[in-house]
């Protein structure tokens, strides 16, 4: 089947780089793209018209939420209710995973959903550990695989695995630390990666996915990067992501967190540290943690910084800056990591930040901010057939709505997108040919009920906090609404 749609821009790709083309179409024989200019003499069975729209290259979202988010209810909280969210020495001891199988299955079912609406076409997922009863699995992860399939969006994935758990003793944050299940949660991603790589007809790509590092082992952050190595496929770790981590980096190791991983050789090309901003120089980086250049670590490694302005801001964390980390020659990737998954926010948000703390009004170019969402993470992948639309690139893209009210009038397109446009505007979204979104709904699988279906389990969720807590608070105690309820 030969498609073709027409807008009133397209978002093509010349000389290495994105280009804009107005009015001009687009053409796909199934999942590979043919054309990408005006006037296509060819046959094509589907002729689609998107009228006053952009046709742009899927974004690509390195770390993006597959759950339920908790940020609407872990972001807010002073040190009187802070401590209630993290496992009490109780719980620890004995407890249980909070969801089902099915209920754990329909969170990635809705935040997959979730992201390829908004434009979204290839992800690498993250999710929450704290309802689990260590940590992800193998068969959590294929049920992830087997609703990538049926949805048709593009993913790399592999269960997360962590050698410690978090948990507090009333007065402040501790990690139990339990080896062996680290290391069998890691020949567990080993084993999913061996047998799903290239699933789905090739939808389906695998990558190692340890959680946060101070929740890891040197030896399993080693056999991290061996496997990895071995297996060639992407790795990748939450570091340098706040200021508890760094201070008990240094207490176990003497040294932050991103000099520890360049000392253990785990830093690298395909290798993926998301935040990575509490580096010495960044304000709000104590002095007693150190100095020295973690900046060149990560540009002379080839090291890409996955950055999610969205969680950042709303969990007081930025990159000090945008800019001055792409102008050290590093890697900036985009990621959602919230609910919703709106990377068109993400970049919004990233350009106003970033311009707040330099001052400076030409910072954090929407050009800049696009590449991040598409090309980027396209390279950092190894991938020259995903962020672009050009011929023999695969067919990944969506089409942005300009003619709404809400919009008003437009410029150029990708500022536009940015400043005035929402991933609620994006109408229709094709993965490898295959249309996922029409109309601005999800034609591949039944979505009926969802919404519903999410409350449930976002209000279970909520519940078992009161479990954990280790003063065992009831809910309107631990999470108080923001305003008397009467």
């Amino acid at each position: 089947m030969i498609t073709r749609i027409k807008a009133a821009f397209v978002i093509g790709y010349a000389d290495g780089d994105h280009c804009i083309l107005p009015d001009a179409e687009l053409v796909h024989e199934d999942g590979t793209i043919l054309f990408v200019g005006r006037d296509y003499s060819g046959a094509v069975d589907t002729d689609i018209d998107a009228g006053q729209a952009i046709v742009s290259p899927g974004f690509i979202d390195l770390n993006a939420l597959a759950d339920i988010d908790h940020a609407i209810f872990d972001s807010w909280h002073g040190p009187d209710t802070r401590l209630g969210l993290v496992w009490s020495e109780a719980y620890l001891k004995d407890h249980g995973a909070v969801f089902t199988r099915e209920q754990a299955r329909f969170r990635r079912e809705f935040a997959l959903s979730q992201l390829v609406r908004n434009g979204i076409t290839t992800l690498m997922p993250i999710a929450s550990e704290s309802y689990h009863e260590w940590c992800e699995d193998y068969q959590d992860m294929a049920d992830t695989a087997a609703a990538v399939e049926a949805l048709g969006v593009r993913a790399y994935l592999g269960p997360s695995y962590r050698t410690a758990v978090p948990y507090t003793d009333g007065t402040g944050v501790l990690l139990h630390e339990d080896e062996r299940r680290g290391l069998e949660g890691l020949e567990d991603a080993i084993r999913f990666a061996q047998d799903y790589e290239g699933r789905a007809g090739g939808l389906i790509r695998t990558a190692l996915l340890p959680a946060r590092i101070e929740t890891q082992t040197e030896q399993t952050l080693r056999l991290t990067r061996k496997a990895a190595d071995d297996l060639g496929i992407p790795v990748r770790l939450h570091a340098a992501q706040g200021l508890f981590e760094i201070e008990t980096m240094i207490a176990r190791t003497g040294k932050r967190s991103l000099p520890y991983l360049a000392d253990l050789g785990f830093l690298g090309e395909r290798t993926f540290i998301p935040h990575a901003w509490t580096i010495p120089g960044h304000p709000l980086m104590p002095e007693a943690f150190g100095s020295g250049d973690d900046l060149a670590l990560l540009a002379g490694s080839g090291t890409s910084v996955l950055l999610c302005p969205i969680p950042m801001a709303h969990y007081g964390g930025m990159l000090d800056n945008y800019d001055s980390y792409r102008d050290r020659g590093i890697r900036i990737v985009l990621g959602t990591d919230s609910a919703p998954p709106n990377m068109i926010r993400a970049m919004d948000l990233a350009m106003g930040m970033t311009k707040a703390a330099t001052g400076n009004r030409s910072s954090a170019q929407a050009a800049d901010l696009f590449r991040s969402a598409t090309l980027d993470p396209a390279e950092a992948l190894g991938r020259p057939d995903l962020g672009r639309l050009a011929p023999g690139a695969q067919a990944d893209y969506f089409v942005l709505d300009l003619s709404g009210d809400h919009i008003g009038p437009y410029a150029d397109p990708i500022r536009t997108m940015v400043m005035n446009a929402d991933g609620r505007d994006i109408t229709r979204v094709v993965v490898a040919g295959r249309t996922v979104v029409d109309g601005g709904e999800i034609v591949t699988v039944d979505t009926g009920g969802y919404r519903e279906q999410a409350q449930e389990f976002l209000d279970l969720y909520i519940a078992s906090l009161s479990i954990s807590d280790h003063a065992r608070r009831p809910t309107e105690e631990l999470l108080p609404a923001s305003f008397p309820l009467r």
